[in-house]
């Protein structure tokens, strides 16, 4: 949804901030920006992104539990219940008793749930084709590379 002319002259005067220089500042606005697209082409199959990417980790045959979830999205456990809660009840994964650990549960995708992941994956490519696209193909590769590295830092050898 475009800026209004009025309303976009008065947030480019803030651009010439202290705040656009700050990395956490552009991160969060860029995530907004992305996530708001992102939300608006899951709609139709009933997610969002949060639990776009609950069905993703569940989907491939990774069986996570929910603490790893937790761990991993660095959400709340209740967040995760919520979100698996909501899954569950569409039908698009399933919890089964985790074989290594019988206390816990896995977070398995249902047939129904990997082929809404499919239609959810093509709606990710699209919301990130348009949040980069004033990007190159070589761009997009340096940034996925880097935010790796500040997203897993402790996979530096």
């Amino acid at each position: 949804m475009a800026t209004p002319a009025p309303a976009r002259q008065r947030l480019d005067r803030l651009r010439d901030s202290a705040l656009t220089d700050d990395i956490e500042f552009l991160n969060a606005r860029a995530r907004a920006l992305g996530s708001a697209t992102f939300n608006r082409l899951l709609e139709p199959l009933g997610l969002r992104v949060r639990s776009y990417s609950v069905l993703a980790c569940a989907c491939g045959g990774l069986a996570p539990t929910q603490r790893q979830l937790a761990d991993f999205l660095r959400l709340d456990p209740s967040q995760i219940v919520s979100l698996v809660d909501e899954l569950e009840s569409a039908g698009l994964v399933r919890r089964e008793v985790d074989p290594a650990d019988r206390r816990s549960k896995i977070i398995v995708a249902t047939d129904r749930g990997e082929e809404v992941y499919l239609v959810a994956q093509r709606a990710a490519r699209e919301a990130e084709d348009s949040a980069l696209a004033p990007l190159s193909a070589a761009e997009r590769d340096q940034l996925r590379a880097l935010m790796r590295r500040v997203a897993f830092p402790d996979d530096e050898d």
